[in-house]
């Protein structure tokens, strides 16, 4: 085939249609693991609408860890849901490795405020359920998954509490189950919503200090819905802030990783940080409530 040829073809003169491709393939592996343009969400009944989520844009990219910050109410459990497949958008398009989302899938583990855990099974049996219902990337033989489902307790530090049903636990230990259960499930983005928000301040930023790490070991996408401006900073690399139903800013976090909070409160940047973040949260509260926030 002469160069004129492939380059009527292909646009591209020298390139061949196999090389054509494999370009395009590289193109899709340099966008965004998640990829969210022009989302809208309404909550609807038969007397009335309330939009959640307003032209939403955002990409993420793979191996990132994105903090939604916002109040109550302010649309980031809703956004989290549209990126779970649990909500379908009312227009827009949200897209996971290029394809269109069109329900859950195996590629998104979730992990809510709420244990979720099975009553009947042990910690070890909730966490075989991922590995027994095939939605792993691998298919692992009985001996396996029982030896996979230690991995990933031992990743919690819970291998001792293998044998426990979940009202023998606490509600640290009943949520580094449900977190290991998602880690099980070996999927590449892992949604969490305000999953420590029910936990006591101590086992709190154990947990976040966990998961932080777990993120990096494990080179997970996390979307991690929060409240709370202090574990927002200790965990993102990036923090979204939300207003009602819209992204009022995002900010990029450039303290290294693995991160401590004792660390972190010396550093006179985190403070900058913090002050910026906290002006931005009560900047949105105080104009949804249409009145005057004291700190």
């Amino acid at each position: 085939m002469s160069d004129e040829k492939i380059k009527n073809e292909t646009g591209v003169a020298g390139t061949t249609e196999t090389e054509a491709a494999k370009a395009e393939s590289k193109d899709r592996e340099t966008e965004p693991i998640i990829r969210i343009r022009d989302l809208c969400f309404e909550y609807t009944d038969k007397k009335s609408r309330f939009g959640a989520l307003d032209h939403i844009d955002l990409d993420v990219e793979k191996g990132e860890f994105v903090c939604i910050l916002g109040a109550s109410g302010c649309g980031k459990s809703t956004l989290l849901n549209v990126l779970a497949g649990l909500y379908k958008p009312g227009s827009g398009k949200v897209l996971v490795n290029g394809k269109k989302i069109t329900g859950p899938g195996p590629d998104r583990a979730v992990v809510f405020q709420h244990y979720s855990l099975f009553p009947w099974l042990t910690c070890k049996g909730n966490v075989l359920f991922g590995l027994k219902s095939g939605k792993g990337k691998h298919k692992y033989s009985g001996k396996e998954r029982k030896e996979k489902a230690m991995e990933y307790l031992k990743n919690v530090n819970l291998e001792q509490a293998a044998d426990k049903y979940p009202d023998q636990l606490s509600g640290g230990m009943k949520q580094r189950v449900a977190v290991a259960r998602a880690l099980a499930l070996e999927s590449d983005i892992l949604l969490m919503d305000e999953p420590f928000g029910a936990i006591d301040p101590r086992l709190r930023l154990e947990l976040q200090e966990l998961i932080s790490a777990l993120s990096v070991e494990k080179q997970k996408t996390v979307i991690f819905v929060t409240h709370d401006i202090d574990e927002a900073i200790l965990l993102a690399d990036r923090i979204v802030v939300m207003e009602p139903a819209k992204i009022r800013s995002v900010e990029e976090i450039s303290f290294p990783h693995p991160r401590k909070r004792a660390d972190l409160i010396r550093n006179g940047e985190y403070e900058k940080l913090r002050l910026k973040l906290t002006s931005a949260f009560y900047d949105q509260l105080q104009d949804s409530i249409g009145g005057e926030v004291v700190l």
